[in-house]
């Protein structure tokens, strides 16, 4: 049976939504898992970010990659919930979408594992990532 080997949360440029003063991007969160399949967990996040003209000056790789794996969670506790409650919830949930995809996870293993971010080739192109450090 195939295990979850890391987290992959892929970034793209919401060219819609994107201008000189205004970052937009979604991200998609993929468990890739030991038989070489990747599954998606999370499709429906993203974030924006505003500034002044230059904003891509401003814009680092590390910085969008910290974004990345802020926004696909764990969320922050709303209401009574302690940190500790909500991201037990976050990975709980990750957990039971994998073993809905025929994937066993346990939830601590998930919060251990590697995250890496890809940054999509046309987030890459606005941002200027491909033409500097």
């Amino acid at each position: 049976m195939p295990a979850v080997t890391r987290l992959v949360t892929h970034v793209e440029l919401d060219a819609v939504h994107t201008t000189d003063r205004q970052l937009s991007v979604s991200a998609r969160l993929e468990a890739e898992l030991s038989d070489g399949r990747a599954l998606v967990l999370l499709d429906d996040r993203g974030w924006s970010v505003s500034g002044p003209a230059d904003l891509r000056a401003f814009l680092t790789r590390s910085s969008v990659e910290d974004d990345a794996r802020t926004v696909v969670g764990p969320d922050e506790p709303f209401g009574d919930q302690t940190p500790e409650q909500a991201a037990a919830d976050h990975w709980g949930a990750l957990a039971a979408r994998l073993a809905r995809q025929g994937v066993p996870a346990d939830t601590a293993v998930l919060a251990s594992l590697p995250h890496a971010v890809v940054l999509g080739e046309h987030l890459r192109a606005w941002a200027g990532f491909d033409d500097r450090p």
